[in-house]
């Protein structure tokens, strides 16, 4: 099964509206493209690269081969959001050093042509939290994989009995989930019990984030939210542009003390005060030299990450940034285009582009310690698609849609380990207590030590 995720597969909306943060229309509901495939037609022409010769991504000839500072791996005891802290930043887990399956089980309904696994894992109190394609929560034992309970949020309305995507986010006793039903819905984590739900107007793909006792989360007409977390009401919504085409993955916001830093579908990276929502700055992941159709979508689906005061961030449009924290200036960008989050960590950052290449940079300058391509020598059947990477015992892991963890070496981007999975995944992993879980597109948990 191919997942829903490959970059091929794109949205558009049926309207093409542009304008301000205030006043900008909004557009339709976004649903993945479904139609039967018509006869495959040779085409002739000269291939012509995305990335002009001149901004090829190359090894800096200074950087190559230099040792770089990491932090040592240290524990993670809990992982109650996509990228496990308000920040979405992690340095180095200590997890997996053996890199073998200790376990897998199943959750509930796979991705189909109408249903997805979108929702990154996530993990808290001794429990990993999931969701199938058809909006079931599920609790599990971390150790084991035994279920604890399970939870449907699907609305009974008639209008939506067909939805898809959303994720989920723990705090304080509660698993926040937001789904394509177009809710945002509380549950008590102890045994799945609603404690509140509300409606938004548009469908939410992204997981939520909560943080000083609010639940940020942003639909599909890149609007974003924030609830406050002990009751759901609204405190306040703000409005990016919005953008008629964008890719079928969703980002969740970072938040480091009172600000709050949103990408949408528009290439926008977005600075807020979590207060009350107003703009501290805006940035534009665009390249102005954009060459073909495909790198029209500006979309950041990425998590942006919050680092030592500089937000990391990388735009399907070309555009891996480092951007200035308390002033929206850009330090540095790179000609990455991808779907996935970056990982910055010591002295490094590290990203996986679309074509499968693992890059990692120097984080000061954005110039480049390696490049290693994970799909290389590869036929284009079997070539894959790569998750957003978790640095772990020093080893950089990302997943692949043909069903493989990869663990390569975080200096020098050497293939140390491979683990067959089994299934298509392009979720990005967690690591909790000494394990790495993964979740596949045929809606399993798999641990992995």
């Amino acid at each position: 099964m191919k997942s829903f995720r490959s970059f091929g597969i794109l949205a558009l909306s049926a309207a093409l509206a542009l304008g301000g943060c205030a006043t900008v229309s909004k557009v339709g509901s976004i649903t993945p493209f479904h139609g039967k495939k018509g006869p495959k037609k040779k085409i002739a022409g000269v291939r012509i690269p995305i990335i002009a010769a001149s901004e090829q991504l190359t090894v800096s000839d200074t950087l190559k081969g230099q040792d770089f500072f990491l932090p040592a791996p240290a524990p993670q005891t809990d992982w109650p959001l996509p990228g496990a802290t308000p920040a979405q930043s992690v340095e180095n887990v200590d997890a997996a050093p053996a890199f073998t399956v200790a376990w897998r089980r199943s959750f509930g309904v796979p991705s189909s042509r109408r249903n997805h696994v979108t929702a990154p894992p996530i993990a808290a109190a001794g429990r990993v939290y999931v969701m199938d394609g058809v909006a079931t929560v599920s609790a599990h034992d971390a150790l084991t994989g035994a279920t604890v309970w399970h939870a449907n949020v699907m609305p009974r309305s008639k209008r939506d009995h067909e939805a898809w995507g959303g994720g989920l986010a723990y705090a304080n006793g509660r698993v926040f989930v937001s789904s394509g039903f177009r809710e945002v819905v509380a549950l008590d984590a102890a045994n799945g019990a609603v404690v509140w739900r509300v409606r938004t107007d548009a469908p939410i793909h992204a997981a939520p984030t909560v943080s000083g006792g609010r639940v940020f989360v942003s639909d599909v007409e890149d609007e974003l939210f924030a609830f406050d977390e002990a009751t759901g009401n609204q405190d306040w919504t703000y409005q990016a542009l919005t953008e008629p085409a964008r890719i079928l993955a969703a980002s969740s916001p970072a938040v480091d003390n009172d600000t709050v830093v949103a990408s949408f579908a528009s290439g926008e990276l977005v600075a807020l005060r979590a207060a009350n929502g107003n703009e501290l700055w805006n940035a534009s992941l665009s390249r102005a030299n954009r060459t073909n159709a495909l790198s029209e979508i500006r979309d950041i689906p990425g998590r942006p990450v919050i680092y030592k005061n500089d937000v990391y961030s990388v735009s399907h449009s070309d555009v891996l940034a480092a951007v200035d924290l308390r002033t929206g200036s850009t330090r540095w960008t790179l000609p990455v285009s991808a779907i996935t989050s970056p990982w910055p960590s010591g002295d490094a950052v590290f990203a996986v582009d679309q074509s499968g290449k693992v890059i990692c940079a120097a984080r000061e300058t954005g110039q480049i310690y390696w490049i290693r391509d994970l799909n290389d020598g590869l036929a284009k059947k079997k070539r894959a698609y790569w998750s957003s990477p978790l640095l772990a015992s020093n080893r950089l892991i990302t997943l692949s849609s043909k069903g493989e963890a990869v663990a390569l070496n975080a200096k020098t981007g050497a293939v140390e380990r491979r683990v067959h999975l089994g299934s298509d995944v392009l979720i990005g992993p967690i690591a909790v207590n000494g394990m790495i879980y993964v979740v596949t597109d045929s809606a399993q948990l798999i641990a992995i030590r």
